[in-house]
């Protein structure tokens, strides 16, 4: 099973076209990013045939599939699991036993289940109740379209943090800055995207949120 070892930075490659998320991959790999995020974008754009592109091509890396399994957790899980990932994401919206499916077949795998909390209206209950199923990973999570009216609740990991043994990951609009303050904060697996991702340089903007999480280790 993949080991972690906090701070985690995972790098969303939320793209259509398998060419542009390989290139980019390449770049940050090489500016120090921990994990690889085969985005939703990518996996309804290609296919799951784009995570088997992508952990061949760099085997090494830890490859989580961006999923958000809402139902069939066993039938998506295994196309996942059998394509190469490491990682799969499950709505937290989802039943408990579509999630209980996804985790029984990530055992089977020696895989991760990271359940996404995004627009859940209680985040903080479900966590905890996420957490007595097995989750590994707890996803605080909020959205591109949420982005553009208001900033990642950075002040809310701690309240979450306090109440599960679980791995707790970030996600939303983070960048240098706010992924080092998310890592104080207590998070353990930073998920940053367009800031590496569309940056003229990914590499470096890689290099820059490594850099700012060594400073808070």
């Amino acid at each position: 099973m993949l080991t972690i070892k906090p701070p985690v930075l995972q790098v969303a490659l939320d793209f259509t076209r398998i060419e542009d998320a390989l290139k980019v991959s390449e770049a940050v790999i090489s500016g120090g990013a921990d994990w690889l995020e085969c985005g939703t974008p990518l996996i309804k754009s290609e296919g799951v045939k784009a995570i088997k592109t992508l952990k061949t091509t760099f085997p090494d890396i830890p490859l989580v599939a961006d999923l958000k399994t809402m139902d069939t957790g066993t039938l998506e899980a295994e196309l996942a699991f059998s394509s190469g990932a490491d990682v799969i994401t499950v709505l937290a919206a989802a039943d408990n036993k579509t999630i209980l499916d996804a985790l029984e077949v990530a055992k089977n795998y020696g895989g991760l289940v990271m359940a996404d909390l995004i627009n859940y209206p209680t985040p903080l209950n479900r966590a905890k109740e996420l957490e007595i199923l097995g989750v590994h990973i707890i996803l605080m999570h909020l959205g591109i379209d949420q982005q553009r009216f208001r900033a990642f609740p950075i002040d809310d990991i701690p309240l979450v943090k306090k109440e599960i043994k679980s791995f707790l990951a970030v996600a939303g609009g983070l960048n240098d800055l706010t992924a080092r303050q998310a890592f104080l904060n207590g998070a353990d697996i930073l998920v940053v995207g367009g800031f590496i991702t569309r940056s003229a340089n990914p590499r470096e903007a890689t290099r820059k949120i490594k850099e700012a999480l060594r400073s808070g280790a």
